[in-house]
């Protein structure tokens, strides 16, 4: 009888706030009273049904509540993988914002048929470890794994429909050769990283716009993380087991995966993927966004296009190596370009002629180990005409690099520091110690820093370095000021432009002209929306091939469809 009673005391306290809600006040009290009936919306519509309300009301307050419901979704994305699709929502609410994705959910009784053609799929498909290691093969293994899939699927369900059957195919793909639902996360283009910091909490993401969220995703146990762990060790031929508890690798799409078990790791098992761009910042980009003015963007063209060797500096997750990629397409398609990272990050158009090095560490026994030094040594040896270094961390590395420079080659590195004093004290202290006389063959020192507090990323500024025998001093050239958020020109150069006319002959006059021109082709693909990688490329591949017929198409009204045809 209490239970009869208690639901029909509910369902007279939610007809009484649906009376409220038909008079359309605008009273705040009630507006407040109309929140509390959204969070009991699937509750609230059920009952509508049986209320004698006009079918047109019933209707208008069906909407009223959706769009309520709608401002707290600040965004609305689908991701695809395997053909199931997936609604990833980025949600406001009390503690934070958050990211939720809507996964098919799956009953009890269809779990337990997916075990079992699981375990019918394990006996019938054989993986060797030289075809989990070559990404190639192991395209071809997901391919044959999912045509076997789909035969024991029909065999079982005859009659399944084409999309229930696409969504089962592709739960058992991501359990069974990948790492179950988060490979979701792995192919969302809009996360940078992907973080299980134990089973004990939910995953947690670094979304490009909105920053760190927490997901409504969760490991359900520690052997979980330790199986995912696994699986990405054996795909790069590795092991992690309590003797070898971290594990650093990179997955077949180029991420880089950081794993640590416990107790190493106090919480729990935990691991980090540090997702690979698969559409990288370009300069238009930046330009977009105000992270770099069009003055300082074809300052830089004109430094790599006349091999001037240029520094980035910047602090932590400050937009270093982004800002390095986007200035990567305004290089000459004829020049040999070698890049020396410790983690692939960079990627650069498909017309220039480059050779990506990465290192390697070393194997369980502490062999086999490539390091950044090993791997710029060598890079001297094939005829770079450009080097890039991913970033500047020791000693030998730092010398290795300045004696490039000093033997004609262009050289491009990123370094950790907040300012351009700050980068010649970095350069010229331990643990660098490079000696103050090389420091001026940088040509261009661009200083790059993150504003933590609103989320947003800019030049801070643009320096030269001068060396009078004794001391180095920086001349900025240009300066970001916070109060108008944008880059002023703050001093002459000193050097830049004297260095570009004594290795190139051309006068400042035809330098400045230079520049003109370049800031109305970035202007052009501004307004056009050319942003893109392979976009850009084929631009400047055109600059630098048939600058005439660029020049005339650049003011069309078709240029971005002239350009992709």
């Amino acid at each position: 009888m209490k239970k009869k009673e208690n639901k029909k005391t509910k369902n007279k306290f939610e007809n009484k706030k649906l009376r409220i809600l038909l008079k359309k006040s605008k009273n705040t009290t009630q507006k407040k009273e109309f929140k509390s009936i959204i969070k009991k919306r699937k509750g609230i519509l059920k009952n509508l049904k049986h209320l004698p309300i006009a079918p047109h009301i019933h209707e208008e307050i069906k909407n009223h509540i959706k769009n309520i419901d709608n401002k707290d979704i600040l965004e609305k994305y689908q991701i695809e993988l395997d053909k199931v699709n997936v609604t990833v929502s980025i949600m406001k609410e009390k503690s934070g914002v958050t990211y939720n994705i809507q996964t098919p959910e799956i009953s009890v009784a269809t779990n337990a048929l997916l075990d079992e053609i699981r375990e019918e799929l394990i006996s019938v498909t054989t993986v060797g470890m030289n075809e989990i290691i070559d990404q190639n093969a192991f395209k071809q293994i997901k391919s044959k794994f999912a045509q076997e899939a789909e035969a024991l699927i029909k065999e079982k369900l005859p009659n399944i429909d084409e999309t229930i059957k696409d969504s089962f195919i592709g739960k058992l793909m991501q359990d069974m050769l990948g790492l179950g639902k988060i490979e979701f996360l792995i192919n969302d283009i809009n996360l940078e990283e992907i973080v299980i910091p134990s089973a004990k909490e939910p995953i947690r993401v670094y979304h490009k716009k909105y920053g760190w969220l927490l997901t409504n995703l969760k490991t359900e146990k520690e052997e979980d993380i330790i199986n995912y762990s696994n699986i990405i060790a054996r795909r790069v031929g590795r092991q992690i087991n309590v003797l070898t508890p971290l594990l650093d690798a990179h997955l077949s799409t180029g991420d880089r995966v950081n794993s640590i078990l416990y107790p190493i790791s106090t919480k729990g098992n935990t691991i980090t993927i540090r997702k690979f761009a698969r559409d990288p910042y370009t300069m238009i980009d930046l330009i977009k966004n105000k992270t770099i003015s069009i003055d300082v963007a074809v300052l830089l063209w004109l430094a790599i296009e006349y091999e001037m060797n240029v520094l980035i500096s910047g602090g932590t997750a400050s937009g270093k190596t982004v800002l390095l990629n986007s200035c990567m397409p305004f290089m000459p398609p004829n020049q040999r370009i070698i890049s020396v990272e410790d983690t692939r990050e960079l990627m650069l158009p498909e017309f220039l002629y480059w050779c990506p090095l990465v290192t390697r560490s070393p194997n369980a026994e502490g062999k086999g180990s490539v390091t950044m030094l090993d791997l710029l040594v060598n890079s001297l040896r094939m005829r770079p005409d450009k080097i890039i270094l991913g970033e500047m961390r020791r000693q030998e590395e730092a010398m290795v690099l300045f004696e490039a420079m000093h033997t004609g080659h262009s050289v491009y590195a990123t370094l950790h520091a907040d300012s351009a004093s700050e980068t010649v004290s970095r350069l010229i202290n331990p643990p660098l110690s490079v000696p103050a006389n090389l420091l001026k063959a940088v040509n261009l020192n661009v200083v790059i820093f993150r504003d933590r507090r609103k989320g947003t990323r800019r030049v801070f500024q643009v320096a030269e370095f001068d060396y009078d025998g004794t001391n180095v001093t920086t001349n900025i050239i240009y300066r970001w000021i916070p109060e108008e958020d944008r880059l002023i020109k703050h001093s002459e150069s000193s050097r830049f432009f004297e260095n570009i006319s004594r290795n190139t002959g051309l006068s400042q006059k035809e330098i400045d002209a230079d520049l003109k021109e370049k800031s109305v082709i970035l202007d052009s693909l501004l307004k056009n929306d050319i942003r893109s990688l392979n976009e850009m490329g084929k631009v400047i591949n055109m600059y630098y091939n048939d600058k005439e017929n660029l020049l005339k198409n650049l003011s069309k009204s078709d240029f971005k469809k002239t350009l992709m045809g």
